[in-house]
């Protein structure tokens, strides 16, 4: 059975859909047979594989109508990592539709499952399943967190960004209610810049207030990472972006044995 994971911070700007894409890249060239699921309504992780463009359905449709299977899309050429392991990574898209679904499920019972109930018939297919979630604890993000049973948090080492750390572990509690098997796979400091005195305190403070939870590796701030999300790829195929595959090659290390 896959490990399904929700990569989530209250806060925007961390990350957390470059996590997504890259670490599930990373996880497919480990030989893991890796599902991303786009649930943020910005669609930020369909356009990374260049998928935003005539999509015939996306995740919405699987979240208001239960008889829908979610649509999967097998990563296209030039987007995999490697030309090896294309079938090794997939991607359920979203769009700008997600945000009205989201204002409808209010009104649908059991809002807070439809995502799990969907991943159930599925996740023996995967190693590992990858959600990627938008800035706040609306209906969306708590239904990643209700079908995950790990939470990697990307955080920037600021000292604004130790509220939405917080704020994610007060709301991780609350949702143990409905599901008492999520637990914190780990923390990444994310956009990581060691030159400034901020982020080097912020980041010893982080390991020594959370500390084994802390992965190990950092992804330092880097603009390939950006133009290679830009461009509709995963740094493992972006020239000058070998540091950047280089950490998330190390995170997916991690990641699988954490798991």
């Amino acid at each position: 059975m896959a490990t399904v994971i929700a990569v989530a911070n209250q806060k925007g700007g961390v990350g957390k859909t470059t996590t997504t894409a890259n670490l599930g890249a990373a996880l497919a060239i480990r030989g893991q047979r890796v599902l991303l699921v786009d649930l943020d309504p910005q669609g930020n992780l369909t356009s990374s594989f260049g998928l935003e463009k005539n999509l015939e359905r996306t995740v919405a449709d699987s979240l208001l109508d239960r008889r829908v299977p979610l649509p999967i899309i097998i990563a296209p050429n030039g987007t995999a990592p490697l030309p090896e392991t294309r079938h090794h990574l997939a991607v359920v898209p979203a769009s700008v539709s997600l945000a009205s679904a989201e204002a409808q499920l209010m009104n649908k019972l059991g809002r807070e499952l439809r995502l799990r109930d969907q991943l159930a018939s599925i996740e023996g297919d995967y190693d590992f399943i990858l959600i990627d979630t938008p800035p706040a604890l609306g209906v969306l993000t708590i239904n990643a967190l209700v079908a995950a049973t790990r939470v990697v948090i990307p955080t920037e080492a600021r000292f604004f960004s130790l509220q939405g750390l917080q704020m994610l572990e007060e709301s991780i509690e609350e949702i143990l209610y409905l599901n008492p098997k999520l637990e914190v796979l780990g923390i990444l400091l994310s956009k990581l810049d060691r030159r400034l005195k901020e982020e080097r305190q912020v980041s010893e403070y982080l390991r020594q207030r959370w500390g084994a939870r802390v992965f190990v590796t950092e992804v330092g701030t880097n603009s390939k990472i950006l133009e290679a999300g830009s461009t509709g790829s995963s740094v493992f195929h972006y020239s000058g972006a070998e540091k950047a595959v280089d950490a998330y090659l190390a995170l997916a290390d991690e990641v699988i044995a954490r798991a």
